[in-house]
């Protein structure tokens, strides 16, 4: 399909520019006023399925805003990105929300970020700032400095969800016990049944894109970018490095592609285990977490080995990697990958045959086909209601398409059991594609030469695949050494805003396990509610009023 001319067709002289500077990457810039119709279009008749938006102060360059939509037409291995500018004196988009349910996160948080405000949203309440957040105070706007701490505006709060009648309010979190980090849900409650529930996260607000396009330069970003996940680091890493070098035109040595897959893998081989056992903890069969950590060890052990950490391994730089793989590690690597592949397929077989794990895990936390494609999840999610997407096989990267990437592990049910197997068979897979990677690797430089400044005002995309799904990083170059924009996006970003569908109508106990099913990152929260029994009113406890109640409760 030639994707240009098809919109061209279309759309005419809607299409105000329309480019392909790299193979299957294409930019369309278009009217602020068409993008509704574009992306309806892209989404239900090209099949394309929305990844993310972003928002740029364009400012210093065009003297208004830009709003960039991008999709991903997985088939046909492209990426379409349609792109609108947006006067200063008329902050508004209409949203595509009522068509993609999958943008209603991106769109509020541009609006937050930046002041593009998605006319017609279904729901308006703020995404990523916190409550207390000054009103008409837009953080990666340039003129905003990294550093500035604004004043508190108290008086400002974040409307609740409102609550269905004859339910009961159970808040889940922000400390749970069976879940990694921080999060807080409210849980409508009816009798057992789950009828509703609401989210409100994002209270540990980094400001990670904000020093990368304000104070960070190229090759100090893979460092920070690392650190965005505390499980799958390297991803992000790699991600970065990969959209500056495409931007950039610059060639990655083979070697460092080949080292890169590598160090991919091992990430995916200790992340599954660690989800698995969790999940197993969540559902109290010990056994089941006690197995998989230990087995997870001796991959740790092995990170170790080759990059001096166990995590955070620090190997990505901008055209290539910083540490070899030595020859005298190969045979501990495949040592440790033959033993976890034998144990592993043991566990596999265990599980498929444990009759209560069935029970607990079999039509539990339905997401179907439709809502996949619908919400736009990724990952093992998506992959476990029968949406075949991997980006190792749709957008290639590092040496995937050299060692011939071509199972994508896919289930139709739906359920946490569907979401347990895609992760337990591509453990497997994981061990293959590095001991291919192993004996293919072939030799040359780690590093690519860089003689020249990387120009201003180029544009890209990437994707990798995290253990979660895909992880997304956008960049487009500027001066001082640094991007002008940098956009990431976690692989949970997306998959979290299934949740509400995934738990609906099920029991309270099933929740824990249904929302552990997509392995979530979250951010941390730190807020609690406090519910009047006389008047039945909600009131959100901020962290100061906690901080500053529990001084008056020390006085006393």
């Amino acid at each position: 399909m030639n994707i240009i001319k098809t919109l061209q067709k279309k759309f005419g002289k809607e299409i105000l520019e329309a480019r392909e500077p790299v193979k299957r990457k294409i930019y369309i810039t278009i009217p602020k006023k068409a993008i509704k119709k574009f992306a309806e279009y892209i989404f239900n008749e090209l099949k394309g399925r929305f990844i993310i938006n972003v928002g740029t102060d364009t400012r210093s360059i065009s003297n208004d805003y830009a709003i960039t939509y991008i999709f991903s037409l997985d088939k046909e291995k492209t990426f379409v990105s349609l792109e609108a500018h947006v006067a200063n004196d008329d902050l508004n988009v209409d949203s595509i929300t009522p068509i993609i349910p999958g943008a209603n996160w991106a769109e509020r948080e541009v609006y937050d970020m930046v002041g593009i405000h998605p006319k017609g949203h279904p729901d308006s309440r703020r995404l990523v700032l916190a409550d207390d957040w000054p009103g008409g105070v837009y953080p990666l706007r340039k003129d905003f400095p990294y550093d500035k701490k604004p004043k508190s505006a108290p008086e400002w709060k974040v409307p609740l969800k409102k609550t269905p009648e004859k339910s009961t309010i159970i808040s889940l979190g922000p400390f749970f016990p069976v879940l990694e980090e921080p999060a807080y849900f409210r849980l409508f409650i009816e009798g057992e049944q789950v009828v509703g529930c609401d989210y409100r996260g994002f209270y540990n607000h980094r400001g990670i894109e904000k020093l990368g396009d304000s104070k960070l330069t190229y090759n100090q970003i893979p460092f920070i970018a690392e650190r965005i996940c505390g499980i799958c680091g390297f991803i992000h890493s790699t991600c970065y490095c990969e959209a500056v070098e495409e931007a950039a035109e610059i060639e990655v040595p083979l070697r460092a592609k080949y080292i890169r897959t590598i160090m991919l893998e091992l990430e995916r081989l200790h992340s599954h285990p660690l989800w698995l056992g969790i999940a197993g903890h969540i559902i109290g069969f010990e056994t089941v977490l006690m197995q998989t950590w230990r087995m997870r060890e001796p991959i740790m052990w092995l990170c170790e080995a080759i990059t001096g950490n166990r995590k955070t391994y620090g190997l990505n730089l901008v055209g290539g990697v910083r540490r070899d793989i030595p020859k005298d590690l190969h045979p501990k690597i495949m040592d440790v990958l033959t033993t976890l592949e034998k144990e592993w397929k043991t566990l596999l077989r265990a599980i498929q045959g444990d009759t209560t794990l069935m029970m607990r895990l079999k039509n539990v936390g339905r997401l179907s086909n439709e809502d996949a494609k619908k919400i736009c999840v990724t990952g093992p999610t998506a992959r476990g209601s029968g949406v075949d997407i991997d980006s190792r096989l749709d957008h290639p990267y590092a040496a995937y398409s050299e060692i011939g990437f071509k199972k994508v592990v896919s289930y139709p049910e739906g359920d946490t059991l569907a979401r347990t197997l895609v992760r337990l068979e591509e453990t497997l897979i994981s061990i293959d594609i590095v001991k291919r990677a192993l004996q293919e690797m072939p030799e040359g430089p780690i590093m690519a030469e860089i003689t020249e400044e990387i120009p201003p005002g180029k544009e890209a995309v990437r994707v990798v695949e995290a253990p979660r799904g895909e992880a997304i990083h956008y960049v487009i170059t500027g001066p001082d050494n640094r991007p002008f924009r940098w956009k990431v996006r976690a692989p949970t970003y997306a998959n979290l805003q299934a949740i509400p569908v995934m738990i609906q109508g099920l029991p309270l106990a099933d929740v824990p396990i249904t929302i552990g099913s997509i392995d979530p990152c979250f951010s941390c929260t730190e807020r609690m509610i406090v519910v009047d029994k006389r008047t039945g009113k909600e009131k959100v406890i901020t962290h100061n009023e906690l901080l500053e109640y529990s001084i008056k409760r020390k006085l006393k």
